[in-house]
């Protein structure tokens, strides 16, 4: 792995993999906190390097220190999935395996928490990192197959690895969109129809507020012939974002189907499912988009937003003792889940529970507070103007 101030997650990093691996390897790229300390405490090689603004180039330098068989690469904000381990092992065995792709869970990424990341491959000498932000050996290992073609990319469809880069205090604290910007930016002008550029830089000008840019990238990207299944899902799926954002329903709408009729694995299609059920829920097609929220909870039992949305559907229906049913499971699942509390306590009220909806908006309130504390302002006085501000 490659690092810089990774105190906050380092050692929960290691710790994962700590049983798993024979070696471990962070590259250094200037840290001024315990980051280093941690690494070498447990038991870690810690060469340094002097960054570039290319993520490529400084794993490429780090897999000159590698002397096993096989490759894992995490960032320090991410962690190994245990249960995950006795598959991982009874692929490599394969002798023809080359990469082991699997599912990564974005922790705190709501609206599409799966991706899959080739983060397992052999050590060979023509498997190498390209692209200077996303450093993929993706490139690399098509180029191998080329040549080799007995070797197999095996798709492990489960999760393996947990990030936590996508929650709000990590983006913030990093500056992760403006460091992604400048490095994609850089790449595309080299290689303006790569589709896998275009799908990335396309979405992050989207979440940046630079929609235009977005879209136009975006369609750019679906006129190359060279994109595969997931990456055209990313162009379509991004594209709906887009179109959503303008509120052109219909293309929005086009766009989340085509991304969900790609040959992928299903969890990396939960973004879709989910936001193809907000477009249809909010132009009044009730009974598709719970069909659509029950896709996402089919897929993924755990996905407490699918439950949520069904809650609000169910109880923009009417259906208010359903609704508490989903807004309880989507709580199970997330404790810290704000929104459905809140939602939760309007129901309650409406149900003539007093007490537990007052329990619930006081816990909404409390959440609020950590994690918006604007909204937690507005809950409160809008609670105390109806006379039920909870003590």
């Amino acid at each position: 792995m490659i690092v810089k101030n990774e105190e906050a997650n380092l050692a929960k990093c290691l710790e994962s993999v700590k049983d798993v691996v024979d070696e471990m390897i962070v590259m250094d790229t200037g840290s001024t906190d315990r980051t280093v300390d941690i690494a070498q405490e447990y038991g870690a090689k810690v060469p340094f390097f002097t960054w570039c603004d290319n993520f490529s180039t400084a794993r490429n330098e780090a897999l000159k220190f590698v002397t096993g068989d096989w490759v894992l690469v995490l960032d320090g904000d991410e962690t190994l999935e245990p249960k995950i381990v006795p598959q991982i092992k009874e692929i490599m065995n394969n002798e023809d395996a080359l990469v082991i792709n699997f599912i990564r869970h974005e922790i705190g990424a709501t609206q599409s928490p799966y991706s899959l990341v080739s983060r397992l491959f052999r050590s060979h000498p023509q498997l190498y990192f390209t692209r200077p932000y996303h450093s993929l050996i993706d490139d690399s290992a098509a180029k191998l197959m080329k040549v080799e073609p007995h070797w197999k990319i095996i798709d492990l469809p489960a999760i393996g690895m947990l990030h936590y880069g996508y929650q709000a205090e990590f983006i913030k604290s990093l500056n992760k969109y403006e460091r992604a910007r400048k490095a994609m930016e850089s790449f595309w002008q080299q290689h303006p129809h790569d589709p896998y550029v275009c799908s990335k830089l396309g979405a992050l000008y989207l979440q940046i507020g630079q929609t235009e840019k977005g879209l136009k990238l975006l369609k750019q990207g679906l006129k190359a012939n060279t994109a595969d299944f997931n990456v055209l899902y990313e162009l379509h799926y991004s594209l709906g974002n887009a179109y959503a954002k303008q509120q052109k329903i219909e293309q929005a709408v086009k766009h989340y189907q085509k991304a969900i009729a790609q040959p992928i694995i299903e969890p990396l299609k939960l973004g879709a499912y989910n936001n193809l059920g907000g477009l249809l829920q909010a132009i009044g097609d009730v009974q598709n988009a719970k069909k659509a929220y029950e896709v996402t909870i089919k897929i993924d039992p755990n996905f407490s937003t699918g439950y949520y949305n069904l809650g609000m559907l169910l109880k923009g229906m009417g259906n208010l003792p359903e609704a508490v049913k989903y807004y309880q499971k989507a709580i199970s699942i997330n404790p810290e889940y704000a929104e459905a509390y809140q939602n939760l306590g309007v129901v309650f009220f409406k149900l003539g529970y007093l007490a537990e909806s007052q329990a619930a908006f006081k816990e909404a309130i409390t959440l609020h507070e950590a994690q918006n504390p604007e909204q937690a302002e507005k809950l409160r006085q809008g609670l105390n103007d109806l006379g039920m501000l909870p003590n």
